[in-house]
């Protein structure tokens, strides 16, 4: 599951609202929409999102939140090192062996460290 597809099915039952109501809301079939919140597509369209906005009644913060996590909720990522550091190659490549092994703690800390990193640099963190 997809950090976008855990929060839009947490919203979705929070209002009680099935996955075939709310395909059909958004004019969608309910197994793309399932294959969405689970991580079998790849990141929704901006279309979608806002459909997405709309049919939950989310503003604001809520809804910015859904835009933010649907950037960060490619299920398939792929990482360029070419021109880095060898120690950026080396993380990716040990990302990917191995992150099928780590628990929720190991991926949470991991996800602090680049939160601290991108604070220090001045930019916004990209944690779901």
């Amino acid at each position: 599951m997809t950090p976008f597809g855990r929060r839009v099915r947490d919203l979705r039952d929070e209002r009680g609202m099935t996955l075939a109501e709310m395909a059909g809301v958004l004019g969608v079939t309910p197994a793309y929409l399932s294959a969405l919140e689970h991580g079998k597509r790849g990141r929704p369209t901006f279309t979608l999102i806002q459909g997405v906005i709309h049919v939950l009644g989310v503003i604001w913060d809520e809804a910015d939140e859904l835009v933010r996590l649907a950037d960060l909720s490619h299920p398939r990522v792929t990482v360029d090192t070419a021109g880095l550091d060898p120690e950026a190659t080396l993380l990716a490549n040990r990302l990917a062996r191995d992150i099928g092994v780590l628990d929720p703690e190991d991926l949470t800390r991991l996800c602090d460290v680049l939160d601290e990193a991108a604070a220090r640099r001045g930019r916004a963190g990209g944690a779901p």
